[in-house]
């Protein structure tokens, strides 16, 4: 099992402490380690882990010098469980705070039933996951067929053969960093693994909204890339849903943390740098973007106040982006464009759903998805 961590000194030990009582209890017949690989933090994370009490061996390895990134903390994990010659691993953030035993044995047996690559389901709310929701989610489904709820979920069970071909890719630096969860799913894609899903529960961690705008741009890149370099696979008129299907579902026994009010004030935070991002990259977006959709925003953002995006704008959007990406040099141009906008569709999906429950603001993003998948000939029409 593998901790990617830095500065996660104050959680580190109640993660491996999981870990440990996960692999014990449904492993025991199996040679198991704990490995934190961690981007040489400052907070003493290594010492605490070392020191937390466990029954499983455990191992620290670091990044080299000032080399930070959860991808490339993966990418040493990696190595080093190939070397150690591991049949089965998983990952699990080092944040996690509804970690539990049963998390690893859902990560890690169907493993050993044949399955390459196991995604995490989780128990989000509903202003969570904004770029799982509105980029990573439609996109997999709607491009390549795969209805994955949370690919970038970040807790993850892969194989020795898996791990084998993801070393083989070229890692670009948005890949080191946060775009690596993409990476992996799309990947296991490509090389035709068997993938399943498990559910976990609720997902309690550190707030994402700090990070939120250096994780779109190394996502989107991570994943714009992958799509620019391998239009084969999604380039295509007819494609079908797969069911990716439900190995283990833990989410009954989760307790929803009624306390877990970090997440409340995003729609406040999506407005703010919604409504900025429009004004500072309006240049852009004219340039970039087709009169029917700049016609659209205009009309959608009157005289400074907030912008809209429905479902179907977005989509378009999209869409654009990625043809736009494709054919202009300049891509970090394209992205901080999407960017504002991506804002923008954060806040809209947040007025769509005030005063709805998660679950009725699961199925508008369930139906968003299904709408990508409708207009996916928009994209194939602008290759052609």
């Amino acid at each position: 099992m593998g901790i990617p961590s830095y500065n996660e000194a104050d959680n580190i030990s109640y993660a491996a402490t999981q870990i440990d009582l996960g692999l014990k209890k449904f492993f025991k017949d199996k040679k198991s380690v704990i490995i934190n690989v961690d981007s040489n933090s400052s907070d003493g994370t290594g010492k605490v882990f070392l020191a937390a009490k466990t029954k499983t061996p455990k191992i620290y390895i670091s990044t080299a010098g000032r080399t930070r990134g959860k991808g490339n903390g993966l990418r040493l994990f990696f190595s080093e469980i190939k070397k150690m010659g591991v049949i089965a691993a998983a990952s699990i953030d080092a944040d996690i705070r509804s970690l539990n035993p049963e998390w690893v044995k859902c990560l890690l047996t169907p493993l050993f039933k044949s399955y390459d690559y196991v995604v995490p389901f989780y128990i989000r709310r509903k202003n969570d996951a904004t770029i799982t929701n509105h980029i990573c989610y439609p996109l997999i489904y709607s491009l390549f067929g795969y209805d994955i709820r949370q690919p970038i979920g970040g807790d993850f069970g892969f194989s020795r053969k898996l791990v084998g071909y993801w070393l083989n890719q070229r890692w670009s630096e948005d890949i080191r960093r946060y775009g690596i969860d993409i990476f992996m799913t799309v990947n296991a894609i490509k090389g035709g693994f068997k993938i399943g899903s498990v559910g976990l529960g609720e997902k309690v961690h550190k707030p994402s909204s700090p990070k939120l705008k250096s994780m779109f741009f190394e996502v989107a890149a991570s994943f714009f890339n992958f799509l620019r370099e391998n239009k084969s696979l999604w380039l295509k008129e007819n494609i079908k849903i797969r069911k990716v299907r439900l190995l283990c579902d833990n989410r009954s026994n989760s307790q929803k943390n009624k306390k877990n009010n970090s997440l409340l004030n995003n729609c406040q935070k999506f407005e703010k740098i919604a409504t900025s991002n429009f004004k500072d990259n309006y240049d852009k977006i004219i340039n970039l973007f087709s009169r029917e959709i700049v016609s659209s925003l205009e009309k959608n953002f009157p005289d400074g106040r907030l912008l809209k995006i429905d479902d179907s704008l977005w989509a378009k959007i999209v869409y654009e982006s990625i043809y736009n990406y494709d054919n202009n040099k300049k891509r970090r141009e394209v992205l901080a464009a999407l960017e504002s906008l991506y804002f923008a569709r954060a806040a809209s999906f947040c007025r769509e759903t005030k005063g709805k429950s998660d679950k009725e603001a699961e199925l508008l993003v369930k139906k968003q998805a299904r709408y990508f998948f409708k207009e996916r000939s928009y994209l194939i029409s602008l290759f052609s």
